[in-house]
């Protein structure tokens, strides 16, 4: 059994609290010297502090929980990281479950959590709409949503999907591309989960599009969009690929190599996302950033404000914040 406050005190000829005030950046009256020797008696014994203890006494767990698709996906890889490095420096500990986009799936989890009293949650849902928001007020926790909005009165992190899209999509037609054919196999997935980010890209490429005449435009919107990449292509007309996420990008390229075309020079190719093995793709995709590092920063940054909020008795529900956070164009070598 490790070093207690009780020690110490005995050991420094001390009471508790001033152990107390010492172990905890010195709060209340005590003289400097004091507060030297003890921090470095507890040093010299290995002292670790009771996280139980402590927040059983402030009603906090030190601990946050992150409910995301999986870690397979570069884009969640990174956004996991940087909400660990994050909640690290407030003294947090995180929580990470995989949903794989099953609904039944993420609600257990969040209720798991709840019942382990996590002080907040981040969530990227594949739940949405008003019946799930108000089963996620029902767990009485401060929670946080990324990439997919769940629905107005959760607070939500992310970028303006739509008009990210829409950037996107003119850049490809300001290059006079005569045929875009857009990639969005989640859109197979309509009314089986929720595919927000995708719905406002789709809506980004279709607003944009419309704008134009003598484009011909066709759509890849399954999970059988690599078979059909080819024939889509055709040779008659400039044509380049408008795609929902870089993973789908990267698969029509990969596809594409096997039938000698190269992006860039063959065909166009635009993705979204940005994902950080594209530094290590040739040639390097064109893509939209969507900021995946400030979505990160600014998700846990908004947790722990609520987190606050509920611990000092305020109102941490009402107004449900809604940060859009800027995206930005990434110049490549594919259109």
């Amino acid at each position: 059994m490790g070093i207690t406050t009780k020690d110490l005190a005995q050991i420094c000829g001390v009471s508790r609290t001033t152990v107390h005030r010492a172990l905890h950046d010195g709060a209340g009256r005590i003289h400097p010297d004091t507060r030297e020797m003890i921090l470095r008696v507890a040093k010299e014994n290995d002292y670790r502090p009771d996280l139980l203890a402590r927040g059983l006494v402030k009603g906090q767990t030190f601990n946050i929980g992150v409910v995301v698709l999986d870690v397979k996906s570069r884009y969640f890889a990174e956004l996991l990281s940087i909400i660990g490095a994050e909640a690290g420096r407030q003294g947090y500990f995180v929580n990470i479950t995989l949903h794989d986009n099953d609904k039944e799936t993420e609600k257990s989890q969040l209720t798991r959590l709840a019942d382990y009293h996590v002080d907040g949650i981040i969530v990227s849902s594949v739940n949405e709409g008003d019946e799930y928001k108000n089963f996620l007020r029902g767990l009485d926790i401060p929670i946080v949503s990324v990439d997919n909005k769940i629905a107005d009165g959760i607070p939500f992190v992310g970028i303006d999907q739509r008009r990210a899209m829409t950037d996107a999509t003119a850049k490809v037609i300001e290059k006079k591309y005569e045929k875009l054919i857009f990639v969005c196999p989640p859109m197979e997935d309509t009314g089986k989960r929720n595919i927000y980010v995708h719905r406002e890209r789709l809506k980004g490429f279709k607003e944009t599009v419309e704008k134009y005449s003598g484009i011909e435009i066709s759509y890849l919107l399954d999970w059988n969009y690599r078979e059909h990449v080819e024939s889509v292509l055709g040779e008659s007309r400039k044509t380049a690929f408008v795609c929902s996420a870089d993973e789908f990008a990267l698969e029509v390229m990969k596809r594409m190599k096997k039938s000698g075309k190269r992006a860039g020079r063959d065909y166009g190719i635009i993705g979204f996302d940005n994902i950080d093995i594209l530094d290590y793709v040739t040639p390097r995709l064109t893509t939209i950033s969507n900021s995946v590092a400030e979505v990160a920063e600014t998700a846990v940054a908004l947790l722990f404000e609520l987190i606050m909020r509920k611990q000092e008795g305020k109102n941490w529900e009402e107004p449900a914040p809604c940060k859009i956070l800027p995206y930005r164009m990434v110049e490549g070598e594919t259109i």
